[in-house]
């Protein structure tokens, strides 16, 4: 599938990674998770990122769920495979790797975390992963996780690469994103990373999101988006509202423990986590338990 600025509107999946009871990445649930998707509408899938716990898996494991998801997906959505670390070089050599697998469209390249770079080093970063990683990138903020933000001016000066086509803003900072809009062209496609943000987002100008959310209920995401894309706010409200208890459920503890617990509930996958983060006590489960079937899932 050839990447343009249409095929980047709508609902994207920050889509969860599998394990099995030993720990190993469990790929006939990710192809079942993975149809899940395409079959309640979503836009696009975003393997490998913060809720695929990609921070804690081997190049050869993101490599193999990258290709899986592609494999299962087919032509049926568009594939954003995150590729970004903390290392320029390393960043660019497994976007490489990355852009020889079919159906990967572009690559999800994070703020390079731990180091705290400034605005002129992540320039430098995400011209030099765009220059020579061989996928169209979207860049991913996210400074709850890095330590640091991409700033409007740096975002305005990195839309004038033609290898940069959007970002994943995933600070809830509306201020920042109405900037960021300001200062791009409309074909420079901006996507919340937020699930409490996304209809605002789309509100003044944004394309869709990157959503935890959806890898629950993918259909209602879709159609949050889809009628905000189409101008009928007052639908996508009511869906957006209906969204949030189940969205502040799935981040009381760090994604993705709640969604990934909440997914062994509904029977897609098991509840393994990879160290640092654990399974949550009895308690925690409940809660989630609660959220589901208030939300008319369970």
């Amino acid at each position: 599938m050839s990447l343009n600025f249409l095929d980047l509107r709508g609902a994207y999946t920050a889509l969860i990674t599998p394990f099995s009871d030993s720990g190993d990445v469990d790929l006939a649930a990710l192809r079942g998770l993975v149809r899940r998707q395409i079959d309640g509408g979503i836009s696009g899938l975003v393997p490998c990122g913060t809720t695929g716990e990609a921070a804690t898996m081997s190049e050869r494991e993101r490599l193999t769920v990258i290709e899986t998801v592609a494999d299962e997906a087919g032509e049926d959505v568009s594939i954003i495979a995150g590729t970004g670390t903390n290392n320029t070089n390393q960043t660019v050599a497994f976007t490489r790797r990355v852009a020889q697998i079919d159906g990967v469209d572009a690559a999800l390249v994070v703020v390079p975390y731990y180091n705290k770079p400034g605005q002129e080093e992540m320039l430098r970063h995400f011209r030099t992963v765009a220059d020579e990683g061989g996928l169209p990138v979207v860049l991913y903020n996210v400074p709850s996780r890095t330590g640091v933000s991409l700033d409007a001016p740096t975002v305005t000066k990195l839309a004038e690469h033609n290898a940069i086509v959007g970002i994943k803003e995933a600070s809830a900072d509306m201020a920042l994103d109405s900037q960021i809009r300001a200062g791009t062209p409309d074909d420079f496609v901006l996507l919340s990373g937020d699930d409490f943000t996304t209809f605002p987002l789309i509100a003044i100008g944004g394309q869709g999101c990157v959503s935890v959310v959806s890898n629950l209920c993918p259909g209602d995401m879709s159609a949050m988006c889809d009628a905000a894309l189409e101008g009928d706010f007052e639908k996508a409200r009511k869906i957006h509202l209906a969204i949030q208890p189940l969205a502040r459920a799935l981040f009381r503890k760090p994604n993705p423990i709640p969604v990934k617990i909440a997914a062994h509930q509904l029977g897609w996958c098991g509840p393994t986590l990879r160290g640092p983060l654990y399974e949550p006590g009895d308690e925690f489960k409940e809660m989630v338990n609660d959220a589901l079937t208030a939300y008319g899932l369970l």
